[in-house]
């Protein structure tokens, strides 16, 4: 829903705003190099432009609401209002809210707000002039068509909403949510063990939200996973990618699967533990190759046998590295649910048969000592060739 003709989107931040004046400007700088970055990806003609710590994104009323929603996929935006840029007077800002209630009101309840920037001298009026102005005109338009107008000044139903500043004035009549968050880049990197199921692209997803990139790692698990396996990993990571066009998102992929079938033909109860044990190593090894600095996991607790906390601590042991668990503490169906927000869970929800490799009675409660104790003597060597070894999806 937007203001006919209107060919500028107000872009608005979040957390940005709290931060020094000298963050800030470095975060809105990456968050416009961002938005840039997306929009050309996508295809559009856009200028994007940084005044007086609010972004706009100038395109065309062909283009808005697609335009709108590639900016509304950017993380580090809260929302975004396509919006019709007019002169800062009465009779331009009155005459735009009359086209927009033309075209937008038919009898649902309404109310007109003005937010005004600038010196007082700025405006000949104030934003509760404005404010009952256009409400005056709104209802004028609503009687020549036959409605009987409704105002609503706490709850209405639609609102008319001006942006006025001394050299523009924007009309608009909707927000569209973004991701929120922070600016992708404005934290350091993080390698991601994907697995490409519902919770590993979410939990990446979520990392990037608080401006990590992250490098996708896919852990071959030999003749425990299979074509449709990887390709679910490399169909998700895709699907990350869009929302990172100027990143490298490229799903890596690590040749595990000989310790793997070792392990699994070697250990019952503490197979698992073992195998995610090998998986952060190998993390750690690509990690420091690619300058990251921690590993980002879907794991959330007691959800499987080897999420439970006493296992989260054996596993986590086995790196020096923090591991980042964004869902730690999430249910399933909110996991699900934001997959199927971000557009991974179509992919996610192939069914690959990687289950096979659980035990039948998986250890929850195990000593580390015994654990360690079990797997192959070499893991780490294992791991650091095998992180030497992978490959990269083009």
């Amino acid at each position: 829903m937007h203001p006919p003709g209107a060919g500028t989107i107000l872009v608005r931040y979040g957390e940005i705003g709290i931060k020094s004046p000298q963050l800030r400007g470095r975060m809105e700088q990456r968050l416009q190099e961002n938005l840039l970055a997306i929009l050309d990806d996508r295809g559009f003609d856009a200028d994007v432009i940084r005044e007086n710590t609010r972004l706009y994104v100038e395109t065309t009323p062909a283009q808005i609401d697609a335009v709108t929603a590639a900016v509304t996929d950017t993380f580090g935006v809260v929302s975004a209002s396509p919006a019709r840029r007019v002169e800062p007077t009465m009779e331009a800002i009155t005459d735009a809210l009359a086209e927009t209630a033309r075209e937008q009101y038919d009898g649902q309840s309404y109310a007109v707000r003005v937010d005004r920037a600038g010196p007082k001298s700025a405006h000949p009026f104030a934003s509760t002039d404005l404010e009952r102005e256009g409400g005056d005109v709104v209802g004028t338009v609503a009687r020549e068509a036959g409605i009987e107008p409704t105002v609503d000044l706490d709850d209405p139903d639609l609102t008319f909403a001006v942006e006025c500043r001394p050299d523009d004035a924007y009309v608009f009549v909707g927000r569209r949510s973004g991701p929120g968050g922070l600016p992708l880049g404005t934290q350091e990197p993080l390698v991601a063990l994907f697995s490409g199921g519902i919770d590993s692209p979410v939990a990446a997803w979520l990392a990037m939200k608080r401006g990590a990139p992250v490098y996708p790692l896919y852990i071959d698990l030999g003749e425990y996973s299979g074509v449709d396996h990887r390709l679910r990993a490399e169909e998700t990571a895709a699907t990350l990618g869009e929302y990172a066009p100027n990143f490298d998102t490229r799903l890596r992929i690590a040749p595990a699967g000989e310790t793997i079938e070792e392990i699994a033909a070697d250990l019952d109860m503490y197979r698992m533990l073992a195998v995610r044990r090998y998986m952060f190593q190998i993390a750690e090894n690509v990690a420091a190759d690619l300058d990251a600095v921690g590993i980002v996991t879907g794991e959330s607790t007691g959800q499987k046998s080897s999420q439970t906390t006493a296992n989260l601590r054996v596993t986590s042991a086995s790196t020096d590295l923090p591991v980042h668990r964004p869902l730690l503490t999430t249910d399933k169906s909110t996991i699900s649910q934001c997959a199927q927000e971000i557009g991974t869970y179509p992919d996610s929800t192939i069914d690959t048969g990687c289950h096979l490799l659980a035990p039948d009675r998986p250890a929850t409660q195990p000593p580390l000592a015994q654990v360690h104790e079990a797997e192959p003597d070499d893991l780490e060597r294992r791991a650091a060739r095998a992180a030497a070894e992978r490959t990269l999806v083009e």
